[in-house]
């Protein structure tokens, strides 16, 4: 049984005669007028043992999007339920109205819709739903908790969407429509065309100039169907946040981006999310939507408060593709000691694949080396040009085992992971 605020307002109100005739039988009178009201307010509502409720799940939603979670309230007893129905979700869900007011008549439903805002990734939770049912005087209320389990799986945004067009544009260039000059043999016959200046003369047909007594040329196009291997690091490192975002959600934007474009210009793409063991898996070969399958893969994920077992990550490259491939590490520059992990991985991968290192960088690094008025901002200073020395020094190193690194700031690390695989592929090295 619940108590309103009403039974409250009306004991007060019933002190009044206490006050005008002292004695225990004003008293006495009031408490049994009380307590006569509720059993009457309580007899009069309708039992919530006959009330059932169903949900409708509101399915999937990207994150900083709205959904709807509906709920049918059933009245299968005698008397008009008048009821406040509280939906018990999660806080991150950003349920606007999970209490809500309804009145059922007996033999009929309702529905009730809760607007979701969710503001976190993943998958969120309502476990049950609260009816309290009321008498007509409001005075008193019986309360029952019915197991309803709800769910909503909150995508990852996608926002480096808006880069795919350029980068496509980009791409299609490359696909027959300009003569790429690559050496080696990365590259497809696509066509002949009319030799113009500045074009390479070692791209000459010479017998279909024979026949066509003009000069002309091959134009080529990069291979397809290469491999494209995304590895997304969910250890400790990815669980920093950077301009007010994780590490892995920026990561999770890089591998959207560059999964997508690689499959729009014919490539074969595996990802995989990895720290000591793999936390998710997706990719062409399974069929269907690659973006679906990678947002789906991707939603649940959270980092890791574990070291990043660099050992096995060859072992799941292989695991994914024994042929030559392009291999994306989405991984931190300044986590633990490269020396003894990322270096000598990366060294390993780069004998048999074309290996990028891709890495967040602190904007807030760059903003401390411009603050130098204060003792203490000079010392921050002075920590902020140690770790860009550091990670500079970490790049170097890569650089000369042959791997590529891309170190770039939230926002720019999508956009420049997806230039390096274009420039990857115009050099003829996937």
């Amino acid at each position: 049984m619940a108590i309103s605020g009403r039974l409250v307002l009306l004991a007060l109100a019933g002190l009044c005669p206490v006050l005008l005739f002292p004695g225990w039988e004003a008293a006495l009178a009031v408490v049994l007028v009380l307590a006569a009201l509720i059993l009457l307010d309580l007899g009069l509502a309708a039992s919530v043992a006959h009330v059932a409720v169903e949900r409708s799940s509101p399915g999937n939603v990207t994150l900083a999007g709205t959904a709807e979670s509906v709920l049918t309230v059933r009245n299968a007893g005698k008397r008009t339920l008048r009821a406040v129905v509280r939906d018990a979700w999660q806080p991150s869900a950003g349920a606007t109205n999970p209490v809500q007011e309804t009145e059922v008549p007996p033999g009929e439903r309702r529905r009730l819709t809760v607007r979701l805002g969710p503001v976190r990734r993943g998958d969120l939770n309502a476990p049950h739903v609260t009816i309290r049912s009321f008498g007509p005087l409001r005075l008193a209320a019986r309360q029952k908790t019915v197991q309803c389990p709800g769910s909503v799986r909150v995508l990852p945004p996608f926002n480096s969407r808006r880069h795919l067009p350029s980068k496509l544009r980009r791409l299609r260039e490359l696909d027959g429509k300009a003569a790429v000059q690559i050496r080696g043999a990365g590259t497809e016959f696509d066509s002949l065309r009319d030799y113009v200046r500045g074009d390479d003369v070692r791209s000459i047909d010479w017998r279909a100039t024979a026949r066509r007594s003009a000069v002309v040329v091959r134009t080529w196009r990069p291979e397809r169907d290469r491999r494209v291997v995304i590895m997304l690091d969910t250890s400790r490192t990815a669980a920093a946040r950077v301009n007010d975002e994780p590490r892995l959600d920026t990561g999770m934007e890089a591998a959207l981006l560059l999964a997508v474009l690689a499959e729009r210009g014919g490539d074969r793409v595996d990802f995989f999310a990895f720290d000591r063991r793999t936390r998710a898996r997706a990719g062409t070969a399974a069929g269907g939507n690659l973006l679906g399958q990678l947002v789906q893969a991707m939603a649940p994920l959270e980092a890791e408060l574990i070291e990043l077992d660099w050992a096995q990550i060859p072992g799941q490259v292989r695991a994914v593709s024994a042929h030559r491939s392009l291999v994306v590490l989405l991984t931190s520059l300044d986590g633990g000691a490269p020396e003894e992990g990322l270096i000598p991985m990366a060294a390993r991968l780069a004998q048999q694949h074309v290996v990028v290192v891709a890495s967040v960088r602190d904007p807030m690094l760059g903003e401390l080396l411009q603050e130098r008025t204060t003792a203490a901002q000079v010392f921050r200073a002075a920590a902020a040009e140690r770790a860009l020395l550091e990670r500079e020094a970490v790049s170097l190193q890569l650089r000369h085992l042959g791997v590529e690194v891309v170190d770039a700031e939230p926002h720019q690390l999508p956009p420049a992971l997806a230039d390096a695989y274009i420039r990857l592929k115009a050099a003829g090295r996937l």
